[in-house]
């Protein structure tokens, strides 16, 4: 069992938060959504059962805690991308590259996982920011002549993010970042 008490009360309960979401995910790649109980997230994270309850009703609660913490490091990893030092032009085709590679993972999890986690506040919340992201991106590049100027920056992000979407059917790397590139030349200025 993991030893999990820490310094602070407020950093113990972050690393039982932490343990219950790992353990949840790894019981869960292991058995599927529907085969996964609460006796087992707590003995696989090394945890009471009393204990478990105190942070989470179920484990529908926990898969859409798991969820939330995965979102919020893809947007972590896309805002460092747009936030970056490179030209616009480069920052934008990473960030279209690294959005397929992050939605054709998505569309590895099962279909009753997927159903259970991309719905509620979290999720909507999660995709305006990942628009907002791109918006701003799209008008900075179209400030700077990267890309064209004729379309409102929020209608492209749209566009942008819709088109991605085919990546989730894309079987290789190679394959996503020639969408991506596709994509581009969409968004170039005539």
């Amino acid at each position: 069992m993991p030893k999990l008490w820490n310094e602070t009360v407020e950093a113990h309960r972050v690393a039982v938060r932490d343990a219950i979401l790992n353990a949840t995910a790894e019981l869960v790649a292991q058995r599927g959504p529907a085969s996964v109980t609460m006796s087992q997230i707590a003995t696989e994270a090394g945890i009471g059962r009393a204990t478990l309850y105190k942070y989470f009703s179920d484990v529908d609660a926990i898969l859409v805690a798991w969820h939330g913490r995965h979102v919020e490091g893809h947007l972590a990893e896309l805002t460092a991308i747009v936030s970056g030092r490179e030209d616009v032009g480069t920052r934008l085709a990473r960030a279209l590259r690294a959005y397929a590679e992050i939605t054709f993972h998505r569309g590895r999890h099962s279909a009753d996982l997927a159903a259970l986690v991309h719905r509620g506040e979290h999720v909507v919340e999660a995709e305006q920011r990942l628009v907002d992201l791109f918006r701003g991106l799209l008008a900075e590049a179209a400030g700077s002549g990267d890309v064209r100027g004729d379309i409102d920056p929020a209608e492209l992000a749209v566009y942008c993010l819709h088109a991605v979407a085919a990546a989730a059917g894309q079987p290789s790397q190679a394959a996503r970042r020639r969408l991506a590139e596709v994509i581009l030349d969409g968004l170039r200025p005539r």
